[in-house]
């Protein structure tokens, strides 16, 4: 498959930044993000997932994107910007007021969630209207995101049945409190926070020895792994290092 250049000369055509929220939202937000882009022909920008419900604010109006569960590409053309919040996996329930997982792979207007959201985003204007929003304390949800924390700290967690012993509870009720106030299931947010790991070492470039990282993942072959990371991240292990070159 021919590559788009544009796709390893990225920064040339688009700016991101990423800003922390103030202390009172932080159990809720884990960042916002911004970015800008400038392309003078159309661009298929893959958009790799994370389980995080996302805020965002664009011509179109403002919009929540539920967890998406694989990799999608989004169309850039122009000179186009867009603001957004990442909301922590687990956070989000208590705001939506259903089980999370109603709305993965669905988007669906703000309004249907916030009310008096800014025509025009800034960290300010949208902190503003997050706090009116507020929801009340969620013991559950908080359980929910320190949940998802344990697995992104502890590499050793590459299973659920693992995660269940760490968490002294069963499979089936980690799995229940992942329905319903992160989207997706347990087992699929180990495998992406454990896929991270790999992106981290191709970010930080040298030899990877795939073999041996696929076995230190947790996968009993290498070709499992393959297959994984392509699902999630929609090409190769190889072909996605080149995007750090």
């Amino acid at each position: 498959m021919t590559r788009d250049e544009r796709e390893l000369a990225w920064r040339r055509h688009q700016r991101h930044e990423f800003l922390e929220p103030s202390p009172d939202l932080a159990a809720f937000v884990a960042r916002y993000w911004a970015v800008e882009w400038t392309y003078d022909r159309p661009y298929r920008q893959l958009i790799v997932p994370y389980p995080n419900v996302q805020l965002s604010f664009h011509e179109s109006g403002p919009q929540v994107h539920g967890v998406s569960s694989g990799h999608v590409f989004q169309e850039l053309d122009g000179t186009g910007r867009v603001f957004g919040v990442a909301f922590h996996p687990g956070a989000f329930r208590p705001f939506l007021g259903a089980p999370v997982q109603s709305i993965t792979d669905r988007s669906l207007p703000a309004a249907d969630v916030f009310t008096g959201l800014p025509a025009h985003a800034d960290v300010e204007s949208v902190e503003a209207a997050l706090r009116v929003n507020l929801p009340a304390p969620d013991p559950r949800a908080r359980h929910a995101v320190e949940v998802v924390d344990l697995v992104i700290a502890q590499p050793h967690v590459t299973r659920v049945d693992v995660l269940a012993r760490e968490l002294g509870t069963t499979v089936r009720s980690v799995q229940r409190l992942f329905t319903e106030h992160v989207g997706v299931s347990p087992k699929w947010v180990i495998r992406r926070y454990r896929l991270r790991e790999v992106t981290e070492r191709m970010a930080a470039g040298g030899h990877i020895d795939w073999a041996a990282l696929a076995a230190d993942l947790g996968y009993a072959d290498q070709s499992h792994f393959v297959r994984d990371f392509t699902a999630m991240f929609g090409e190769t292990p190889t072909r996605y290092a080149q995007r750090y070159g």
